[in-house]
């Protein structure tokens, strides 16, 4: 069950961070928002690629770290959805569609359940 917490909680994320791009979100992120905009697109879309390799790590690897990897990831997507949540009256601030508030509130539902799955499971 933890197994299928944590992909929902990554399919829940990637679909997010497809739709962070249609919202621009690095013009909430502080480094990004300061750089002139298609710097700050090109930079934000690049930096997924690590990210998203260091998130396949996670779900492939079966070594300790990894297995504490995908702790720290859960408890950041509860913290994520926090921060959504707190930015959402920033003028910048575009993910009001249904769309975004479900695969922001369905990474941070799945985040907590795999966190308590992990503690009690």
């Amino acid at each position: 069950m933890t197994l299928t917490l944590y992909l929902l909680l990554l399919g829940f994320f990637i679909a997010h961070e497809l739709d962070a791009v249609t919202c621009r979100e690095w013009r909430l992120l502080y480094v990004l928002r300061a750089m002139p905009e298609e710097s700050a697109r090109t930079a934000f879309v690049a930096l997924h690629v690590p990210l998203g390799a260091g998130l396949a790590w996670t779900v492939t690897d079966s070594r300790p770290a990894a297995s504490a990897a995908r702790v720290v990831v859960a408890l950041f997507a509860v913290v994520h959805g926090g921060l959504h949540y707190r930015l959402r009256r920033d003028p910048a601030y575009a993910f009001h569609s249904v769309l975004s508030v479900t695969l922001i509130a369905g990474a941070a539902a799945c985040g907590a359940a795999y966190v308590l799955a992990v503690l009690f499971g």
